[in-house]
């Protein structure tokens, strides 16, 4: 059957950032895009299994994990998802790390982010863009260079025979032959099998990520609700890094294969416990592509981190200046030393961790 939903988008470099960043960005409607056949399971029976590769460690390589945590540790603003922002004449505001997921766990918010929520009197979100289908078929419209390659390319052009092969199998999970897909840039196919398999089976059924959630229950709630970035910069910041770049994350996706799961448990743990300054230690020190990712994350972090840090900073900024804003975006832009809540503090706010 035709399908016809919404997939949290989690693009970025390589495959290992995409389950990190966990949808640094946005929800894509392929509309007809992918062919799939599936059943429609209730969100709430559907489970997801995966170990949890730090905890692991805890027993199985102790030296690696404290060498971890001690770069880790080194991360500016690394730990902690909420935070209160202060100064220059508003009420008090709050800064939170979102992770781009409809697990259970992570879309019910810790205590603290959710009296900060129901204080609010305006709350933003990344984007608003995809919450409007219409808005962002528009989006898409526009910029059909950034999704499709142009006449006369495909996606099989920058494939080795080995590799087109190996992306057949995968898809072939999906229900989804490659010869549909080859005019896709490969970041669009990265969204779709960067996700486990109880990942997209939530969202077939229906079930929302917390940031759609967030802005669900803001309009329920008559608060006024704004985006930082509009679904098109965020469009030509994932389609701004080099093609093999792109090519690296999808073929290093279909070769994680079912340990997909772990990564995603990985990070899920890591984020529930406030401790996003251990993503990118645990990501480059785990997994066989850690590596690579590590060759390639400079790339990865001043496009599709650092740079969009500082739009949102800005444009943050007139909230904050009215007091009681709730601003919710990815818990990857909150530590490092061009993170949120260093850039806040660069402009005179006091940011403090409130949970």
């Amino acid at each position: 059957m035709k399908r016809t939903r919404a997939l949290a988008d989690r693009v970025a470099a390589l495959s290992l950032s995409l389950v990190a960043a966990v949808n640094l960005l946005f929800v894509l409607f392929f509309a007809a895009v992918l062919v799939l056949v599936s059943g429609r399971a209730r969100a709430e029976e559907v489970a997801c299994e995966g170990t949890n590769l730090v905890e692991a460690l805890s027993e199985r390589d102790p030296a690696l994990l404290r060498r971890m945590r001690e770069e880790a540790a080194a991360t500016p603003n690394g730990e902690g998802l909420l935070w209160r922002v202060e100064g220059r004449g508003g009420a008090p505001s709050f800064l939170f790390g979102t992770m781009h997921m409809t697990d259970p766990r992570v879309v019910a918010m810790p205590a603290a982010a959710q009296a900060a929520f129901a204080a609010a009197d305006t709350v933003a979100i990344e984007t608003t863009d995809v919450l409007d289908q219409k808005v962002l078929m528009a989006a898409l419209a526009e910029t059909p260079e950034l999704m499709m390659f142009p006449p006369g390319e495909a996606l099989t052009d920058h494939l080795t025979l080995e590799e087109q092969e190996r992306l057949r199998t995968a898809l072939q999970t999906y229900g989804v032959p490659l010869q549909s897909v080859v005019k896709l840039k490969p970041w669009m196919l990265l969204s779709l099998v960067a996700q486990p398999a109880c990942e997209v089976e939530r969202q077939e059924a229906g079930a929302v990520v917390l940031d759609d959630k967030l802005a669900r229950d803001a309009r329920a709630a008559g608060k006024r609700l704004v985006g930082l970035e509009t679904a098109r910069e965020q469009f030509s910041a994932i389609a701004s890094l080099p093609m093999e770049m792109h090519i690296e994350g999808l073929i290093s996706t279909i070769d994680l294969g079912e340990n997909v799961d772990d990564v995603t448990e990985t990070m899920i743990g890591l984020y529930l416990d406030g401790d996003i300054g251990m993503v990118l230690p645990a990501i480059t020190s785990l997994l066989p592509q850690g590596a690579q990712f590590a060759a390639g994350s400079a790339a990865f972090e001043e496009k599709l981190i650092k740079a969009r840090n500082r739009v949102m900073a800005e444009r943050a900024i007139p909230l904050l200046e009215e007091g009681g804003a709730f601003i919710a975006v990815g818990a990857l832009h909150l530590p490092g030393e061009t993170g949120l809540v260093a850039l806040l503090r660069e402009e005179g706010y006091t940011v403090s961790r409130a949970d």
